[in-house]
């Protein structure tokens, strides 16, 4: 089935059971699709910051992404202007508001932001990003830590947190280095100007830039062949390629080894040597 592309702006998204989102998760919207888990931010008015009870359903999506057969593929965006504009520091303060203690920080990012990115890094589906505006601080690290990104014309990343005094957190002195190389990530982090999408795509944080009335209907078409592909294959694909950003080379071709081995053993795969013999287009089903 051909499915139509969503629409981070239409009011009538709906759960997975179809019935229209609850109260509780009106600011993390949720629909699956053909295979494809579409999950938007919902708070325009705060530009898409995240609360801590956001952050919480956000990795909860993920984790359930993962889980679900039916679900092939994850497609992130955003409604309103913003992408994201970073973790809700207001709600964060208010909720911190007693006496912090030391470690209160370090324990607060882990069990937060780090693990938002975490949930990122580890979906055992592909993640694609749908950057429609700003993304700024956490928001640009949810946008990097995705395996696909597409963004409009009129979208910009920022390393928002120099202008606060902080360090970067939720993963980014990770992510960049690895994604750019030192050099790029330090100037984006030293410095905090906003960095235009077609910048991005230059650099490599970005896979296309599109016209932002496109943007629905191209990552739309982007999940969707995501959501067709061998899905096991990908999850392994995904896994030997972001461990071998940290291991040395007998360790990635000692993975990549085992991986193969595992892979051959599914449906998919056998469904794809099958389909080359026979001459003919291959049907996956993720299994």
């Amino acid at each position: 089935m051909t499915s139509a592309p969503f629409s981070p702006d239409s009011p009538g998204t709906r759960d997975a059971s179809g019935t229209a989102a609850g109260a509780s998760d009106s600011l993390i919207l949720h629909t699956t699709d053909n295979g494809v888990a579409t999950v938007t931010l919902n708070r325009p008015d705060a530009h898409n910051a995240l609360t801590p009870d956001q952050r919480e359903r956000l990795i909860d999506r993920l984790a359930q992404a993962s889980a679900d057969p039916a679900v092939r593929a994850v497609l992130i965006t955003a409604r309103g202007k913003g992408f994201c504009a970073g973790a809700d520091l207001r709600a964060t303060r208010t909720a911190g508001s007693g006496e912090r203690v030391a470690g209160d920080v370090a324990r607060l990012i882990r069990g937060g932001a780090q693990r938002l990115i975490g949930a990122v890094l580890d979906c055992e589906k592909p993640v694609l990003a749908a950057v429609n505006g700003t993304a700024a601080g956490l928001g640009a690290h949810l946008a990097f830590a995705c395996d696909l990104v597409l963004a409009a014309e009129s979208a910009r990343f920022i390393e928002v947190f120099v202008r606060r005094g902080l360090v970067p957190d939720g993963g980014g002195a990770y992510l960049l280095p690895r994604l750019i190389g030192p050099q790029r990530a330090k100037e984006l982090m030293f410095f905090g100007d906003a960095l235009p999408a077609a910048d991005a795509a230059r650099l490599g944080l970005v896979n296309r830039v599109v016209p932002d009335d496109e943007l629905p209907q191209r990552a739309r078409e982007w999940a969707d062949r995501l959501a067709a592909a061998p899905t096991r294959a990908l999850a392994f694909t995904k896994q030997l390629v972001n461990a071998s950003l940290d291991g040395d080379r007998g360790a990635a071709f000692a993975a990549e080894a085992t991986a193969q081995e595992l892979i051959m053993t599914t449906a998919d795969a056998q469904e794809g040597v099958a389909a080359f013999v026979d001459r003919r287009t291959p049907v996956y089903r993720g299994r």
